[in-house]
C-alpha cells in the first residue's frame, strides 16, 4: 500500500506531499525532512530503493525534481518505480512539458491526477486518469 507521495526539488523543499495514511501534522515535517535527506544524499549509481523504519522508500529523479514514494512491505519496488514514471508522463501530458511551477500553481489538479492513479488501484491508462480533469476544464470554459 502506498503511504505517501512526495515531490521535492534539489534544495530539499517539498513541492507536493500527498499522504494516503494518517500521519500527525506535526510529524509531516520531520518525516519529510528525514526522507528527503536520505534520498537526496544518494548518488545516481546507488539503488533507488531504501528501507526506512517500517516502510520502503522508492525515489526517482527527473531534472531538478525528486519523486519519493513511501510504501509498506507488500508493494513491489519495481511496480512503484514504474508508477512514478507513469505519473510523471501523465503530468507531462496534461501540462505540456510539466515544470516545478506548473505543480506549485496547479496543486489541485495534481492531487486529482494522483487520486485517480492511486485510489483507483493504481490506474495506468492516461485517458482514464485525465478524463475528470478534462471534464472540469470543458465546464470551466463553458462558463
Amino acid at each position: 500500500m502506498i503511504k505517501f507521495f512526495l515531490m521535492v526539488n534539489k534544495q530539499g523543499q517539498t513541492r507536493l506531499s500527498k499522504y494516503y495514511e494518517h500521519v500527525d501534522i506535526n510529524k509531516h515535517t520531520l518525516l519529510e525532512t528525514e526522507v528527503v535527506k536520505r534520498c537526496l544524499s544518494r548518488s545516481n549509481e546507488q539503488c533507488s530503493f531504501i528501507e526506512y523504519k517500517d516502510f520502503k522508500l522508492i525515489h526517482r529523479q527527473y531534472a531538478a525534481l525528486f519523486i519519493v514514494v513511501g510504501v509498506d512491505d507488500t508493494e513491489t519496488e519495481m511496480a512503484i518505480y514504474e508508477f512514478i514514471h507513469n505519473s510523471v508522463e501523465v503530468l507531462d501530458e496534461y501540462f505540456s512539458r510539466v515544470s516545478e511551477l506548473d505543480k506549485m500553481f496547479n496543486l489541485d489538479k495534481v492531487h486529482i491526477i494522483l487520486d485517480e492513479m492511486v485510489c483507483r488501484i493504481v490506474e495506468t491508462n492516461r485517458e482514464r486518469i485525465l478524463a475528470p480533469l478534462l471534464i472540469l476544464y470543458v465546464r470551466n470554459q463553458a462558463w
